[in-house]
Parts: structure tokens; sequence; C-alpha cells
């Protein structure tokens, strides 16, 4: 009753707009080295609060529907990038509960017993042996790694620097990390047999790349390399057609660029998504359909920041 009252609120012209959601992980508990992951607990009240005041939507209806002026009022999509297999053990069972679809975008080289090269980052700091992380070799400087909030402070530090790293230079950084870290997990990311599972109960995959690349910055044979194949890796694991895609990191002109907006468009998919923030529209590009993470913690915060980003209708553009 109060959802169909908001509906009847709503201006005319906020009615065609559409909220997509961005995740990572949900973690069965809060960890101090990722505070910004939900948990399961704080998870269930947040898609509680989208069934009971929004409309999910499969996020490739939606963006269907959007475009022919046919989507309802107050719809969002729930989307998941990477290919964490807690997506499929704690975020899936929530999101069934509350009758949420979700789509996630898997990066191919990650999975089967992969990880994340920013996980590599955030597990051998949380388990360095030292009081002193000593970087400065790869001109990433010094840390104090002594507690928790130190060694959070410094795998978020390393992670934002390495991030734009070229291969060579990561991949140093990385092995050297590996090599004086023990027990690093193996159990992160999803299995081929988990993404087949996922399909099978409903969610939508979407392709994320390879090897989690800066698009912007690899060559054009590379780049068409890493969308074309995970796309084809994900339609040979799930035996049907995977029609979206999200760019890695996902800024425009920072992160991809007007021809790699062009390369997903030739690839064969219906929509590519960014990380660039704002409120899907029928204006809104086809192959960088804007999405945004709402970072409040607590269910009224929440609400109003996804009800804030109703009004905001612009996002940056690689492909002018």
């Amino acid at each position: 009753m109060k959802r169909s009252l908001l509906q009847q609120l709503l201006p005319d012209a906020l009615r065609q707009r559409l909220s997509i959601l961005i995740f990572h992980r949900v973690l069965a508990a809060k960890d101090a080295m990722m505070p910004s992951e939900p948990s399961r607990e704080e998870f269930e009240w947040m898609m509680a609060l989208l069934r009971r005041r929004f409309n999910p939507m499969p996020l490739h209806e939606a963006l269907t529907r959007l475009n022919t002026g046919s989507l309802p009022p107050l719809s969002v999509c729930v989307t998941f990038d990477d290919g964490y297999r807690d997506n499929l053990i704690n975020a899936l069972p929530i999101m069934e509960r509350h009758g949420v679809p979700g789509t996630i975008f898997v990066s191919t080289g990650s999975l089967d017993g992969g990880r994340m090269w920013n996980d590599t980052v955030t597990e051998a700091v949380r388990r360095w042996p030292e009081a002193q992380l000593d970087l400065a070799g790869f001109d990433l400087g010094v840390y104090a790694v002594n507690s928790i909030e130190e060694k959070r402070r410094a795998a978020q530090a390393i992670n934002s620097r390495v991030k734009y790293f070229g291969a060579g230079a990561k991949a140093a950084v990385i092995d050297f990390l590996q090599d004086r870290s023990k027990e690093l997990p193996d159990n992160l990311m999803l299995e081929s047999e988990d993404v087949r599972e996922l399909t099978q109960r409903g969610v939508e995959i979407g392709a994320h790349t390879v090897s989690h690349p800066i698009l912007a910055e690899l060559s054009s044979d590379d780049s068409v390399q890493e969308i074309v194949r995970s796309k084809s890796t994900l339609e040979a694991i799930t035996n049907g057609p995977v029609r979206l895609f999200a760019y890695p990191n996902g800024k425009a002109n920072t992160d991809y660029s007007a021809a790699n907006v062009a390369q997903c468009r030739d690839a064969g998919f219906d929509y590519a998504l960014s990380t660039n923030w704002g409120v899907a529209t029928p204006a809104s590009h086809q192959f960088e359909v804007p999405r945004f993470t709402p970072w409040d913690r607590t269910p009224a915060k929440f609400g109003l920041r996804l009800a804030q980003n109703l009004l905001r209708t612009r996002s940056e553009l690689a492909a002018q």
C-alpha cells in the first residue's frame, strides 16, 4: 500500500528513470579490512527495502522497457561486479527470499580458483607478518601494518595506486606480495559450475572482461580480446547468450574510452554498463548506462540516497 501511494505521488517527470545498484561482495559478517562491503544482515534489510518501496526488475528487461517507454515507476536493478562466490552463497538466498532479481558481471580469468589482483593485495596485507610493509622499490612507499586499521589503510592505498599500473609493474607487485605471504585464499571467486547454477536460478550473467584491466590503457587488439573472450567463455559455460557487459572500474575517459564503447557494440552486446554515477533514462547511452553504489548503512539513509539518485540524470560519457 505504501509503495502504491509513493508511485502515485511520483511526478511524471521521474517515472521513466531506472536506478541500477552496484555491489561486489556480500560477506557472512562485517570485515574491518573491507568496511564498504555489506554483511548478510545489512544486505537483508537492503533487499527488504527495495521490495517494499521500489520495483526490483531483471536488468535486461528493465533497460529494454526503459527504451520503449514502458518502465514501471520506481524501478531498480541489483548488479554485482567481478564474480565473487559469496554472491551465490550469501546474496542469492536473500534476494530469492525477497523476490529481487540480480545480474552478476563475471571476470572470467578469475573463475575456478583464480583471485582478483586487488584481493591478493588485501589478503597479503591482512596476513603480513611484520610491523612494516616496504614497497618503496615499487614506488609505493612504506606502510605501518601493526593494527587492522593500519592494514586496511595500507591495502586501500596500495590498491588505488596499483590499479593504474601497467601490466608488468602490477604483476611485479602482486608477485612480491604472493611470494612473501602464506595461505592466501583460493576460494573467493565463482566456479564454472556456480555460474551454471546461478543461471538456472534466474540470475543473469554479464561479461566483465577476462583479467579486469583498465581497457582504455590497452591496445585495440588487446581490449577487443578482453571483451570478446569474456563473452564467449561465459556463453560456453551458460549455454546461452550473454547480452550485458560492464566496464572494469567503469569511469568514462579514465577506465574505458569511446573506442571501447564501439568494441562492446561490435561484440554483440545489447547494453554496456559503467560506474558513472546517476540514474538511467531513455536518453542514456545504450553502451554507457550509469550505475551507482549506495554506501549508507541505515535503512532511512539508504532509501533517501536511492530517492536522491532519481534526480541525477546526467553522467559522464566517453562516446561524445
